[in-house]
């Protein structure tokens, strides 16, 4: 991952202007700590912080086509960027072998109208000096973050992160995935637009092969680098999948003669929790060299302001869940690890959120996997990227691949469904396709393991800690008169409120704060699934645990909950099951 930060019109172009716009850029370097560049043109800056992984000799940023006209700083990476300079851009002559130059060349090639050739997880701001037209763009679903906002004296901004704009831009918003701005426009159009955008419901029969091999070219496609990796393994089925593809094809691959064929995995938790015990058996089933690392709950308490600081959010569950990633992050890049491999996304894609177990139909299953893979952005996207990028590491997620999210959307959800009676538990269509008894991936177990969220498989004692440490931080009355203080996305607990001060005090603006949405939940559902089952309305805790009937190690179910029982020291039963306002698909 990479830090930009681009500013057009400004109307002070001085050289105070370019050194505000460099100290503001300096605010991102953690996302990129090998080298800073900028480009000024009349009064538009182009400014940059590299993480160099591909090319690191020669791609540093800015970066240009032939004749320096058009300008571009990119956050990401470009997966077919080989293909695309010996398919479409034959006659081009490249100053760098950074996969990111080739963006350059295609606007020199075909106008605005190239984004949809790209392949991989990127944002970037393009400027072209011939008549002071620029343009951004994101990633189909937001891999990669990407701020817009807009100064009193009429400049138009773009940033990595939130912090680089707060304090410039009188209103900032976060920019939409799929999505690209153009200047001549004046507006965003929406570039990105699969078949499964519109929710319909598709017909294409199930097919595990066609479905296992979309997964296995994702996972290889990400072994593009030119500095060491890893896989973060939390013993899982989704980092499990991502970690087994990877050992079986690593022997075989370019990047083995530079780095090796024994892949190297991470995993993080408390001394004994479900995760540790889960990788480490994994791990040893496939063969790779794996790094186990401790964290204590209190080491994740006084963790909570910088982490919130870093992902920009005070949705409950991304916190919860960032904070351990953001310990392993800084561990793996002290082992000289620059990028690693993820699992999220298969959930979203899946059904894999235990609360899907309650899905009343296919229709309202698939509308729901929708739902949930648009709003990935603001949740695991944000949190996988952030708490990575915040120590200089790089995570990419072979889940949220364009073209394995088309195959994989394309299914008819009758076979997503879950189905107690026909042996198909949450996720069996991925878990199926990987089943191999010839040349198993994975052992049985694990393959079939049920959902853990991350920051229930770290250990359950975290969240309980946090909790814990919350009560002691928020009185009754000041959660009491919380909607007075905090009428937007009003939290609903202690810890909700405990993490709202944390941010409102490093991201004081209204434009900050609405960037965060809000709505009730159970275990990660959106708003619109808390209507599955009528109990869950007592239970509205981003937890899996929240899973009455479901999760393994659930809640007790909640009494009813009255609007004083939030203040007046409320009944064990109802501590267990805390409501809580979020939309977290962590």
């Amino acid at each position: 991952m990479c830090g930009i930060l681009a500013v057009f019109g400004c109307v002070d172009n001085s050289h105070a202007k370019r050194s505000r716009i460099i100290e503001l850029s300096r605010r991102l370097r953690h996302r990129g700590p090998d080298w800073s560049g900028i480009h000024c043109h009349q009064d538009c800056y182009l400014a940059h912080q590299r993480l160099a992984i591909v090319d690191p000799t020669s791609g540093d940023q800015p970066l240009y086509n032939e004749d320096k006209t058009v300008i571009v700083t990119v956050n990401g990476e470009i997966y077919n960027h080989k293909q695309l300079r010996e398919e479409k851009l034959k006659s081009h002559k490249f100053r760098t072998g950074s996969d990111c130059e080739v963006i350059a060349h295609l606007y020199e090639e075909y106008g605005e109208d190239f984004v949809d050739m790209l392949d991989g997880m990127f944002s970037f701001v393009l400027l072209d000096t011939r008549d002071k037209s620029f343009i951004a763009a994101r990633d189909a679903i937001g891999i990669t973050p990407l701020y817009m906002g807009w100064g009193l004296d009429g400049s138009v901004w773009f940033s990595s992160e939130m912090k680089a704009l707060s304090d410039d831009c009188e209103r900032f918003m976060s920019f939409l995935p799929g999505h690209i701005y153009s200047s001549k426009q004046g507006a965003l159009r929406r570039w990105y637009n699969p078949p499964w955008f519109s929710e319909q419901i598709p017909s294409t029969p199930y097919d595990p092969k066609v479905l296992r091999e979309a997964f296995e070219k994702a996972v290889l496609k990400r072994l593009m680098t030119d500095v060491p990796f890893g896989v973060l393994l939390s013993g899982g089925l989704d980092s499990s999948l991502v970690a087994a593809v990877a050992a079986r094809f690593l022997a075989n691959s370019e990047v083995a003669s530079q780095w090796g064929s024994q892949l190297h995995t991470f995993c993080i938790g408390l001394k004994g929790s479900p995760d540790l015990k889960a990788a480490r058996e994994v791990a040893d089933y496939i063969g790779t060299r794996h790094h186990e690392f401790h964290f204590t709950v209190q080491e994740g308490i006084d963790a909570l302001e910088e982490v919130i600081y870093h992902i920009e959010t005070y949705d409950v569950t991304t916190i919860r869940a960032s904070t351990p990633m953001f310990l392993m992050s800084r561990k793996i890049k002290s082992l000289g690890v620059k990028m690693v491999l993820s699992g999220e996304g298969s959930d979203e894609i899946f059904g894999g959120y235990l609360y899907f177990h309650k899905a009343p139909n296919k229709k309202e299953f698939h509308e729901e996997l929708c739902r949930k893979i648009k709003a990935l952005h603001l949740y695991d996207c944000l949190r996988a990227n952030k708490s990575t990028s915040a120590w200089g590491l790089e995570a990419r997620v072979p889940f949220l691949d364009k073209d394995f999210i088309n195959i994989a959307m394309s299914i008819d959800p009758e076979w997503k469904m879950i189905r107690p009676d026909l042996g198909r538990i949450e996720k069996w269509v991925i878990r199926n396709a990987f089943d191999d008894d010839q040349k198993p991936y994975l052992p049985k177990h694990i393959l079939y393991r049920q959902k853990e969220q991350f920051s229930d498989g770290v250990g359950y004692s975290w969240i309980d800690g946090l909790k814990e440490h919350a009560e002691k931080q928020v009185t009754d009355g000041m959660l009491m008169n919380a909607n007075f203080i905090y009428p937007e996305n009003t939290p609903t607990t202690k810890e909700g409120y405990y993490y709202r001060t944390i941010f409102e005090k490093f991201f004081p603006k209204n434009a900050a704060r609405s960037t965060v949405p809000g709505g009730p939940s159970v275990a990660c559902s959106t708003a619109k699934a808390v209507e599955w089952d009528a109990s869950w309305s007592k239970n509205l805790d981003p937890s899996g645990r929240a899973a009455l009937g479901v999760h393994a190690a659930a809640y007790e179910e909640a009494t009813d909950i009255k609007p004083d029982d939030l203040t007046n020291g409320p009944p064990q039963k109802i501590q267990k099951g805390m409501v809580e306002q979020t939309t977290t698909v962590v």
